[in-house]
C-alpha cells in the first residue's frame, strides 16, 4: 500500500474553527485536535503538535500508518464542504483551513 505521508515527506490538512465558545484546530491526517480562546493561539499550538507528532514518528521509526490516520467523519465532511465551497453548519465559524507540509521538512509552516 502507498501512503501520502512518509518519514520524510507529506502534508497534513488543517482546519481551524469555533464552535460554541470554543476554537479548535484538527490535523485531519494525525487526528490531532486542540482548543483554546483564541483561533492564533490555536494555530500555534496545532502547529506544535504536529511538529511533536512527527519527530515523536520519526524517533520511534513508526509505520507510516500513525502518519495516514483516517479522519473522523465529521472533520473529514467539514473539509470536502470547504473545498468545494458549500455551505457549512451554521454553528461553526471557520477561521482557516490548508495544508501544513512545513514540519516534514522540519520548518514549521502554518497551516
Amino acid at each position: 500500500m502507498k501512503y501520502k505521508n512518509t518519514l520524510n515527506k507529506g502534508s497534513v490538512r488543517c482546519i481551524i474553527f469555533k464552535e460554541a465558545d470554543i476554537w479548535y484546530g484538527i490535523a485531519l491526517e494525525f487526528n490531532i485536535i486542540e482548543e483554546g480562546q483564541d483561533p492564533l493561539a490555536v494555530m500555534a499550538s496545532l502547529d506544535q503538535a504536529i511538529k511533536g507528532y512527527i519527530e515523536t514518528a520519526r524517533k520511534y521509526k513508526m509505520r507510516p500508518f500513525a502518519l495516514n490516520q483516517k479522519p473522523d467523519r465529521e472533520y473529514q465532511e467539514l473539509w470536502i464542504a470547504l473545498q468545494e465551497h458549500k455551505k457549512i453548519p451554521s454553528k461553526k465559524q471557520v477561521y482557516h483551513f490548508g495544508y501544513n507540509t512545513g514540519a516534514f521538512s522540519q520548518t514549521l509552516v502554518s497551516c
